[in-house]
Order: C-alpha cells, then structure tokens, then sequence
C-alpha cells in the first residue's frame, strides 16, 4: 500500500495526430504527466507528430515511452490482428527504433515501453504474441522497463525474461471483476466525471480497492495510473487527478529517471 509520502506516475497517450488530423491537446497534458506514452506511426503518429512530442516532452522534463501497436491506422489500433509472432517482433522493433530516432534527435532517448488498444487487451492473455512482444524488448534494449496490466500474460513473460515490469492502472477506464478492462463496446467502459476520477485515482494510489462495473470492488495495484489523451475533458481530467493526488500528499513522479 502507498503511504501519504509515496510517489506515483501520471502517463497518457500522446502524439496520436496524423497529417491533418488532430487527436488530444498534448502540449496542455505533457505540462501534467510525469510519462508520455508517444505513438509510433503504426496506429497513429507521423514522422513531423513524433518529432514535435518528443521536443515538447523533453521541455517539460516528461519521460518518454514507446507506445507501440498493430499496423491500423485506419482501426487506430484498437482492432485485434492476428500478427505471426515473428512479424509483431519485428514491427514492435521498428516502432521503438522509429520513436528513438526522434527522442534522440530531441535530446533524450525512449525510456520504456507501453503496448496500446487491441495490443493491449490482447496480450493479457494472448501467450504468442505477449512472447513476441518481450522478445523485441530483450533485442532491442533489455534495459528498458515496460508498463502494462497486472496479472497479464505480458508483465509476466517480461518478469521471467529479466525486463523490469511496471503495473499501470487506468483512472478513465472501467474494470471487470476480475481486474481487466471493460471492452469500450460495453456501455460505461469509459469514465468522464473529473472528480469520481480523482478519488477513484487516490484509492489506487493508496492501494485500496476500486468499484467494478457490476459494483464489487477490486483490487489494483499500480505503480503508474493512465489517462488516457484521446478522451473528452481530458486535460481537465488529467489535472483534477493530480491535484487529488499532490493535495493527498503523494508525489508525482516517472517510474524511470
């Protein structure tokens, strides 16, 4: 359990525009996240997006991650793909390189991984392609620490591979009772009342127990909480959860230096 003195990260999707298409006020979130989870041009993002959240991340001193996905842009990721284990490596690796190009470029590097949507969900329990995942960590830098679901095929595939894992709750996200998000298909999957949203947040900052959509409670554990970019009033969101937090006593900070 976090004590009033513990510190916890705030991570968000960013850098999910493309083209002329605009998705989230980034420069507003990355001045109230400790991490930022950069798209990496498979599901969204393009090579002028990624540059520019990188550059504004750095200036406001938030960690950069790679958020990688299926190749959807058109789904924006959020449609499961039957990828060959071998490919979803390789694409895994492409993505993290790509971002790592422009974080470099930036000043800094990408610190850790965070897979997104269908991905997501799916290597909770998918065990091939949660593998393939882990692999293209442990090829292209077995040293950075990757963020998903606790309990999930993927953190523990990472764990027995040697990556540090890092268990990440989400405040705008509804939960089953067993403790894995509520498909967005589902009526009340996502949560938009700022408020419900912070004090939901403190419970998991403090490592107590949420409501689940069927109203039993369930633990989550978290050592980073997401909000996710894309929402409506997120930024408002965002910053009615870290003030919660900070008026609770407990200190926002990355999970990485």
């Amino acid at each position: 359990m976090h004590s009033e003195t513990a510190g916890i990260d705030l991570n968000s999707d960013l850098g999910e525009s493309f083209g002329r298409w605009t998705l989230g006020d980034d420069d507003a979130l990355l001045s109230i996240v400790t991490s930022a989870n950069v798209a990496c041009g498979f599901h969204a993002g393009d090579p002028t997006v990624l540059r520019t959240t990188c550059e504004a991340a750095v200036r406001h001193g938030v960690a950069i991650g790679a958020q990688v996905g299926y190749r959807d842009l058109a789904g924006f990721g959020r449609r499961f793909i039957d990828v060959p284990p071998e490919d979803l490596t390789n694409d895994v690796i492409y993505q993290i390189g790509a971002l790592d190009a422009f974080a470099r470029v930036a000043g800094d590097r990408v610190r850790y991984l965070k897979p997104h949507g269908a991905l997501y969900n799916a290597i909770v329990t998918h065990e091939e392609q949660a593998a393939a995942v882990v692999e293209a960590v442990l090829r292209y830098d077995p040293a950075l620490p990757v963020l998903g679901l606790p309990g999930s095929a993927w953190l523990r595939r990472a764990a027995d591979a040697g990556l540090t894992t890092v268990g990440e709750a989400f405040a705008d996200r509804a939960y089953t009772p067993e403790g894995t998000l509520v498909s967005r298909r589902e009526p009340g999957a996502v949560l938009h009342d700022p408020d419900d949203v912070a004090r939901r947040c403190l419970s998991m900052a403090r490592g107590e127990g949420v409501t689940a959509i069927d109203g039993s409670t369930v633990a989550v554990r978290a050592e980073s909480i997401c909000v996710h970019g894309d929402s409506p009033g997120a930024v408002r969101m965002a910053a009615a959860v870290a003030e919660r937090l900070r008026g609770a006593g407990i200190r926002l900070g990355a999970f990485v230096g």
